[in-house]
This record gives structure tokens, sequence and C-alpha cells, in this order.
């Protein structure tokens, strides 16, 4: 049973991911384990009482299974959890009921990512990007893109970059007196593979916060250091690995923004406004899901303004 669909009086047996757990004592000294459960539905505070183990806090962010009944405190549903442990291997749960997912066929869209990639003419660029997929392309396929604000979900990362390399695809043909389409795809398809080594993730993959190089260097930086590593390595002319780490760099913009640089040719321009598009369009997406038709939402940090849900 979903998180979204429970009342009081259910009785469950079910798995959810222990967002957060704290050991406790009542007012007579006795132990109980305060916890939040979630579900790609939502979160509800959970209780078990006179708890003295297995689950500790130390497990957050692992998935339990529980035995407990819905019930209702200060006008919120909790549960009351008589049973629980860590799920093992011999379980069997989707990790899709869990966490949030990215609202795409995810083969098929790792298909039309890598079709792409296989039209460009450039072979220097293309030779990057192949070996790149060959080191990072699994972790690409799985993690989000951000630990919040847009695409936070799991796949997330491969949804943002596939959709960004159709619409660069797009535009490359539309400008190609100014383009060079083999470089901007590859700066489209690279422009924040970094983030594989910038994030630290759960069990389930989701971001729980940055690595140390993460926080020291950013996934700009992280990103450009491993094409020149990379290019070095294949033995690539170094007018085209600069330019390819100057996408990277440049890609947020402008340095309020956290690029490193400005964008200095045609590429890199393009490349920071189809980020800002993609990026922008999935905040759109994502809050408009959770506001009825003929409302406007909260204000929202990333746009910096409220936005209307028209019907």
């Amino acid at each position: 049973m979903y998180i979204r669909d429970m009342s009081v009086g259910d009785q469950l047996e079910d798995f959810f991911l222990l967002q957060d757990a704290f050991i406790k004592t009542t007012l007579s000294g006795k132990p109980f384990l305060s916890m939040v459960l979630s579900d790609c539905t939502g979160t509800i505070v959970s209780q078990a009482w006179d708890y003295t183990g297995p689950v500790t806090p130390k497990d957050t962010g692992a998935v339990v299974k529980i035995r407990g009944t819905v019930s209702e405190f200060k006008g919120a549903l909790q549960i009351t959890v008589q049973r629980m442990r860590i799920a093992d291997s011999n379980d069997q749960y989707k990790i899709s009921d869990l966490v949030p997912t990215a609202p795409i066929d995810v083969e098929a869209t790792w298909q039309k990512l890598q079709g792409i990639v296989d039209t460009m003419q450039d072979q220097d660029y293309a030779a990057i990007c192949k070996e790149m997929l060959r080191r990072y392309g699994e972790k690409v396929k799985r993690i989000p893109a951000a630990k919040s604000i847009h695409h936070s979900f799991l796949n997330g990362l491969l949804m943002h970059t596939a959709y960004m390399l159709q619409t660069a695809d797009f535009l490359a043909g539309m400008y190609e007196s100014v383009i060079d389409r083999s470089l901007l795809i590859a700066g489209t398809l690279l422009h924040d593979f970094a983030k594989c080594e910038e994030f630290t993730t759960s069990p389930l993959g989701l971001v729980t916060d940055y690595s140390l190089k993460g926080q020291l260097l950013g996934h700009l930086v992280m990103g450009a250091h491993e094409v020149a590593k990379v290019s070095d390595e294949l033995r690539i002319p170094e007018e085209k690995s600069a330019l390819l780490q100057h996408l990277i760099l440049s890609h947020h913009g402008e340095p309020e923004y956290g690029a490193a640089v400005q964008p200095m040719c045609a590429e890199s321009e393009l490349l920071s406004f189809i980020d800002m598009i993609d990026s922008r369009m999935e905040i759109y997406r994502e809050t408009l899901e959770e506001i009825p038709a003929g409302e406007f939402s909260k204000k929202i940090f990333a746009l910096d303004r409220r936005i209307y849900h028209h019907n």
C-alpha cells in the first residue's frame, strides 16, 4: 500500500525506505524508535514502542519491511510499528515503488542517447564520448541529476542529458553555419558527467550529499579535468580538447550561476541555453504535477517566482 492511499485503521505489511530515525525515550524511561518512512508517493512519521532492535538510526537510507497499523496523531497519519527488519536479498520489491524515478523508458532513452552519439562525424570528439560512456555510462544511466531543484530522481541524469541531446541535435541543424555539431553533441553529452563523482548516494541511488571533491572542485572542474585526461590518452588535438573542456566549464552561462568561465564560442553559448531550457521545463513539470489547474504555486526558489497551472 502506498503512503498516499493510507487511512486510519489500515493494517500494513510492506516495504518502505527508512528516511530518518531517532532513538528516544518515553516519560517512563522506555526506549522507542521514531522514524520517517517514505515511498515514491510521500513520507509518514512512524513509531516503534518499547524498541530494542534490530533497526537503528545507522540504517538510515535502507529499505525496511514493517508490520504495523495506521493511526492519527494531531491531525496527521502515522504508523505504529509492531515488527520491523532490514530487507534482505530474498525480499521482492520494486525500487520504483520506494523512490522517485524518471518518467521515461530507461532502456529506450539510453538507446536514443547512444544513437545520437553514433552520428557524430568528427572522430576525435566521438572517440572521447565513447570512452567516457565506457567508463561512466552505467552511473550516468542510473543516478539523479541533482540533490534537489530538478531531475533529483533515479535516472534523472539520463533523462536530462538525453533530452538536451535531442534539443542540441535539432538546433545544430538549424544553426549549422555557426555550430560544429560534433562539438555541441560532445559538450552536451559530457556537461554533467562528473556528477557521478560529485555526489554521494544512498543504497538505492538517491543523492544524499556531495563528495569531498564535489564540494572542493564541483562537477564543472572535475568534468573538464577528466576530458583533458582522456584527450591526452587518445592523443586528441589540443584545440579540440580545450574547446570541449571550455563547453563543460562554461555551461552554467555566467559566473554568478556557477560557470567557471563565460561562453566564448557559439557551441558553448548554445549549450548554456539548452541546459537552462531543460532544467526549467523540468521544474515546471514537477511543480505542475503538485498543484491543481487554476491555481498558482508557492514561490519557486530556482525560478524566483510563482507559476500558474492553466487549463
